[in-house]
């Protein structure tokens, strides 16, 4: 058995029975190793690796078939109802559909569920419900109108609740003074609210950011000092009653409530289509072409961002204005804590938590600051404290409000697997982490680790030996692991392939190494110059070993 072993490692050279001067009978030859446990030792990792993520689920259905596939939009903006993407399966062989974007889902169903809150309510909790259901449309109301300013037109005004207050002060002064109907109190407070709007609108053609922010503060706090210290609007009292009110007083105090809570939920579904109408149009798309102080490449390209803001602030200011004369109309009056800063800071929780510039976010920040603030108001001043560290919360470590949680779950799930990927990829050291991620074609990667697999098993074949047995004789018939080695290295790509060059001033030769593109020529690789070709071939083969150990 130790001689079969001994046979093994041993070859036998054909051309020696040819009594050739050159050839030798048997040379040593390297141990065998299977190519299968190179292959386990290069792909084993002490690194221990977690699947991270999931593919997205999406429903497919099948597709139109031969009919024609209409692609409905609901009215006033040019929005699809439903993100629909048709493609072919090949493995089904038939058309299928897919809803990209669910949102319009969600909607529909976070709208019915607030209708039905009325109807669900528990006994105890009925009145406290739709009491906050009743704050939770008003300023759900007015937060979609605030987004339209700070989102859309990317203007930091503070001074919605000073256009909502104005027009709620006005308008009940005029239906207790004039005797006006509850039903011109919106109107009314509408038009209060552009004239009030437009005499904002003015300093931000000049200001901007910060400053445009302090100024805006500093008006709500002036609105706020003269209707506390004017007679006319109720300083002695606290604020200014008795303004006519759609609820009628013949009603239940329950009946009112629910009368009251489905006519603020049609306020917000009211400016929920103001907002759809101008973010989803063409003026709001004009807005979003210069995002983030880009206005000099809007103006560039013929679109006037400096009025396109103006006429986004002055609609908001007339939706403002006509919430403020809703607001009195409901209540019979307003109180002068509407101008407080309190509520400017919890109306700038309820967009912070939600995320600033998507109607989901107003709706969903404010349901939870009017739940906390009205719902859970037995917890007393803690409650407000909450609602602090939930807007900390989200400022800190979230980008764009709770509505950003998927997006910015998604890019660092994304990161994860990138690394996890280079992680397996640089485990076999066949290619760089950061090449392994940007690599177009997946094969490249297993074509390099196959590659490091076989050099591997080529360096257990160099040996002193081998290298002597290509001094004698670099061409002709080699031993087996001589012969690998060689076949290898003619296999090798063209650029930066080492070969030899003949010098006619000296007849001597010369390595250099290939530049692999025509016209280019090979650059020197080193000085030495060899005296015959079998030297220059051996010195090639010399360095190509060097290259191969290490690598």
């Amino acid at each position: 058995m130790t001689e079969l072993s001994q046979a093994q490692r041993t070859w036998r050279n054909p051309l020696f029975a040819w009594d050739s001067a050159q050839e030798v009978e048997q040379l040593p030859t390297a141990s065998y190793v299977s190519h299968q446990e190179i292959w386990e030792r290069t792909r084993s990792s002490r690194t221990k690796l977690f699947q991270v993520g999931r593919l997205r689920y999406y429903h497919k259905w099948a597709g139109h078939g031969q009919s024609t596939w209409h692609r409905n939009r609901y009215w006033p903006t040019r929005r699809r109802m439903l993100r629909i993407r048709g493609e072919y399966n090949d493995k089904s062989l038939r058309r299928e559909k897919t809803i990209v974007d669910k949102r319009p889902i969600w909607w529909v169903m976070g709208l019915i569920a607030l209708a039905l809150v009325p109807l669900i309510a528990p006994e105890r909790l009925e009145n406290t419900l739709l009491t906050a259901g009743v704050t939770f449309g008003i300023y759900a109301a007015i937060n979609l109108c605030w987004m339209l300013v700070i989102g859309t037109a990317s203007i930091f005004s503070l001074a919605t609740y000073a256009i909502v207050g104005t027009a709620a002060f006005m308008t009940a002064y005029a239906s207790t003074m004039l005797g006006l109907p509850w039903w011109l109190l919106p109107p009314l407070g509408a038009i209060i609210g552009l004239i009030f709007g437009g005499i904002i609108a003015l300093p931000a053609t000049r200001l901007d950011g910060f400053y445009y922010a302090l100024l805006t503060l500093g008006l709500n706090e002036l609105c706020r000092v003269y209707f506390v210290t004017s007679k006319e609007f109720g300083s002695a009292t606290g604020g200014l009653y008795g303004a006519a009110t759609y609820l009628p007083q013949d009603w239940s105090s329950t009946g009112q409530l629910q009368l009251a809570y489905y006519a603020c939920f049609a306020l917000m579904l009211l400016a929920l289509l103001l907002y759809r109408s101008i973010n989803g149009r063409r003026l709001g798309r004009i807005l979003r072409i210069a995002p983030e102080k880009r206005e000099a490449f809007a103006e560039a390209t013929g679109v006037n961002f400096r009025q396109a803001r103006v006429r986004v602030f002055l609609i908001s200011s007339v939706g403002l204005g006509f919430i403020g004369g809703f607001y009195s109309a409901n209540y019979g009056g307003v109180a002068f804590s509407i101008f407080s800063f309190d509520t400017v800071l919890l109306g700038l929780a309820m967009l912070v938590i939600g995320g600033i510039g998507r109607a989901e976010g107003a709706v969903v920040g404010t349901l939870i600051v009017v739940f906390f603030d009205k719902v859970l108001i037995t917890l007393g001043p803690i409650r407000l404290i909450i609602i602090g560290l939930i807007m900390l919360f989200v400022v800190l470590y979230l980008r764009n409000g709770l509505f950003g949680i998927k997006q910015q779950f998604r890019t660092w799930r994304n990161k994860k697997k990138s690394e996890r990927r280079s992680t397996r990829a640089e485990k076999g050291g066949e290619m760089l982490p950061e090449e392994a991620t940007e690599a177009r074609n997946p094969d490249d990667v297993y074509r390099r680790r196959y590659d490091k697999m076989q050099r591997e098993f080529l360096k257990r074949l160099v040996t002193p030996e081998v290298i002597d047995e290509h001094r004698r004789a670099p061409q002709g018939q080699h031993s087996e692991s001589l012969e690998r080695l060689l076949i290898y290295f003619r296999n090798q790509p063209q650029p930066d392939k080492y070969a030899i060059t003949a010098l006619q001033s000296t007849n001597g030769y010369r390595i250099v190494a290939l530049s692999g593109h025509r016209g280019v020529a090979p650059r020197v690789v080193e000085d030495k110059i060899y005296r015959s070709p079998v030297e220059a071939y051996h010195g090639v083969f010399l360095r190509r070993v060097q290259d191969l150990l290490e690598s």
